[in-house]
């Protein structure tokens, strides 16, 4: 079993420009609407959902959890060369211990190149099919570029030039596979969709009276939402109910948001990236300089 080897350096891959199409769609707001699909997809892989179920406390803390996997991101997409390279690395080492075997008794490991793949093409789609969803679909110029952008992430992240499809087509051939042969209804998925369905507290000060109605009322459209923008087969594979009343209710909230987010510029619609990112950059300078000896500095 091969496992994924150090980043790659800044002379062989860039991450995403400012003002590129990565930069313009990945943190777009319409996006985070797809982060429960986006992790249900992610844990239905066999090797992604053991790790999470025997190396992650989602369970137990699922709000700090996903704020991490927001800062990591934007660190990558919107922190600029020298930290998505840092960010890289970090991930990498996180993931390295990582390994097991699963319940099934089949053995598995974080970094294995095909589970690692799968997490980066999860990211990859996820926010093409938000903005097919809730505002333009992009066309085939703005997907290549998209796409060759984000080849470009999975290099810095450590991913080798012939895991990643060469182009968008071949990229949704590889995806459609994955999702009809290799993605299965395991503990993880149902951890997610029970957080999903009965959503913890974010924060300690909201009183449960008053989080009571709100989390169901957030776990319900959560559940909608990412029923609706599921394939079909995991729909099913995940008993998620559907139906043609549904799918019209998506469509008329699609429009809303559309309504809502179109007028924004872009700045303003990927903002929370860039923020997440120096929020990242700030913590990890933090620890740097709380992990030197003192007056190293001198």
């Amino acid at each position: 079993m091969t496992l994924i080897p150090p980043p790659v350096t800044a002379s062989q891959v860039r991450a995403p420009l400012p003002g590129g199409p990565v930069w313009r769609v990945f943190g777009d707001v319409r996006a985070l609407l797809l982060a429960p699909e986006l992790l249900l997809l992610q844990v239905a892989h066999p090797v992604v959902g053991a790790g999470v179920a025997d190396h992650s406390n989602f369970r137990a803390e699922p709000w700090p959890r996903l704020g991490r996997t927001l800062l990591s991101l934007s660190t990558v997409i919107y922190g600029g060369q020298e930290a998505a390279t840092a960010e890289a690395r970090r991930l990498i080492g996180v993931h390295a211990d990582m390994k097991g075997v699963d319940p099934s008794g089949r053995r598995y490991h974080a970094l294995h190149p095909e589970a690692y793949h799968w997490v980066h093409a999860t990211l990859v789609k996820a926010p093409v099919d938000a903005m097919r969803i809730f505002g333009r679909e992009m066309d085939e110029r703005a997907l290549a570029e998209y796409y060759g952008e984000m080849r470009n992430v999975g290099r810095v992240w450590g991913l080798k030039e012939h895991h990643l499809p060469p182009d968008w087509e071949a990229f949704v051939a590889y995806y459609d596979s994955m999702v009809a042969e290799r993605l299965e209804a395991n503990r993880s998925v149902r951890d997610v969709l029970d957080a999903l369905a009965a959503p913890a507290r974010p924060v300690r000060w909201i009183p449960d009276a008053l989080w009571r109605p709100l989390g169901r009322a957030a776990g319900r459209a959560a559940l909608f939402i990412t029923a609706g923008a599921l394939p079909p087969v995991l729909r099913e594979r995940f008993g998620l109910s559907w139906s043609p009343r549904r799918e019209r209710r998506l469509r008329r909230f699609a429009r809303v948001v559309r309504v809502l987010v179109a007028p924004l510029p872009v700045r303003a619609r990927v903002a929370l990236g860039g923020v997440l990112a120096r929020e990242a950059e700030r913590r990890r300078r933090a620890l740097e300089a709380a992990s030197r000896p003192a007056g190293a500095d001198a």
